[in-house]
């Protein structure tokens, strides 16, 4: 049995850093030095021996993720294998557009989705085309059922708690031959979810969690005072290392989805200080882990 590696793609929410229109300190830094750039969030689950990958999440960034991907392993021109998605927020799959007739042009990539989301694409344009062209086909996937991949790697998608304006909203476990990951980019609360997040963490090796914002004072600081971190919700930073500083020594716990108010974006921020003492770590995009 071949390798299994996990590469980070992207660890931005859904607008990047820079984000558009925004001037903030960290866009500012992302504007004038590339280094600063995060890209939404996308990760990508990779058979480098035989030759597949398959994406998680579609982002507006997919032309460069895809880029990264495919140099970094030696796969250029290889289309991947399947692309999963955890919901329907602008960050997660628009970067399917690329794969339609105005660009990849594909040939029944399978996209895993939930019920809503398959609908979605399947009857809303200009999503529809898609399916209409064969560019791609959608199957549905349901919490807790398990997808397996070649390479022994399983999938498995489970329900947590977000703004379902247009779909579900999904977590998934990777299962790989050696290390487990349990990847939660979005979630609205801890405390609505009906599942610990410290067992799911513990059932885990490595754990990628939703970090949008480090505390209540991320958006105005940012300058944007006009917005209300409750219209947005996502569990703080702080509070997720409360609830999991205990058996951050036992599994190796990443942040991700960082918005571009984050104070952990900056190295140097007392912000990153508090993650790192703790035990936790920040994930970088291009890194790469294998499972």
């Amino acid at each position: 049995m071949g390798k299994v590696m996990v590469q980070v793609l992207g660890t931005a929410q859904d607008a990047g850093v820079p984000q558009p229109n925004c001037y903030c300190m960290n866009c500012t830094k992302a504007i004038e030095d590339t280094l600063w750039k995060r890209r939404a969030a996308s990760l990508a689950v990779v058979m480098p021996e035989d030759k597949q990958w398959h994406l998680i999440d579609a982002s507006p960034d997919f032309k460069e993720q895809v880029v990264m991907l495919q140099r970094r392993f030696g796969l250029e021109g290889r289309v991947m294998d399947s692309i999963w998605l955890t919901h329907a927020h602008i960050g997660h799959y628009p970067g399917l557009m690329y794969l339609g007739k105005e660009a990849m042009s594909t040939s029944d990539v399978p996209v895993y989705a939930g019920r809503k989301m398959k609908h979605m694409l399947e009857t809303n344009v200009p999503w529809r085309q898609l399916t209409d062209l064969g560019n791609i086909q959608v199957s549905e996937i349901t919490d807790g059922n398990s997808v397996r991949l070649t390479g022994g790697v399983r999938i498995t998608p489970f329900d947590v708690p977000h703004r379902n304006e247009f779909s579900e909203t999904f977590g998934f476990r990777i299962e790989g031959p050696e290390k487990t990951v349990a990847y939660i980019p979005d979630i609205d609360s801890w405390d609505e979810w009906e599942v610990d997040v410290a067992e799911v963490c513990k059932d885990a090796d490595i754990c990628m969690l939703d970090a949008t914002f480090f505390s209540a004072a991320d958006l105005s600081d940012s300058g944007r005072s006009d917005r209300d971190v409750r219209d947005i919700p996502h569990p703080f930073i702080t509070e997720t290392v409360d609830r999991l500083k205990a058996i951050a020594g036992e599994t190796e716990v990443y942040f991700t989805h960082f918005n571009h108010s984050n104070p952990v974006l900056d190295p140097a921020s007392e912000a990153r200080l508090f993650v790192e003492e703790n035990g936790f770590r920040i994930a970088e995009e291009g890194m790469v882990l294998e499972i």
